[in-house]
């Protein structure tokens, strides 16, 4: 899929690769340049440790958009086959 840069070096994502990834505006990714590619990634989520019942629990540093009924199902379904 071809994509351009502009004057100001941005590139812009297509839409279908965009789509998805799931990537929306001000979703922070993580690019790299490894073995002459370009990787976008989502950007590593801040997170802690905490201890509930007794047991380790990762819990995320500031606002996380959840996973809709959707997705979870979507992905359930897709590592099932």
């Amino acid at each position: 899929m071809l994509a351009t840069i502009d004057s100001a070096g941005r590139l812009v994502v297509p839409k279908a690769v965009r789509d998805a990834m799931g990537l929306t505006p001000g979703v922070a990714v993580d690019v790299s340049f490894t073995d002459g590619r370009i990787e976008i990634e989502f950007a590593p989520l801040e997170v802690s440790v905490e201890s509930r019942d007794g047991l380790p629990v990762i819990v995320p540093r500031g606002d996380v958009a959840g996973l809709s009924d959707e997705a979870v199902r979507a992905t359930l379904e897709s590592t099932r086959r």
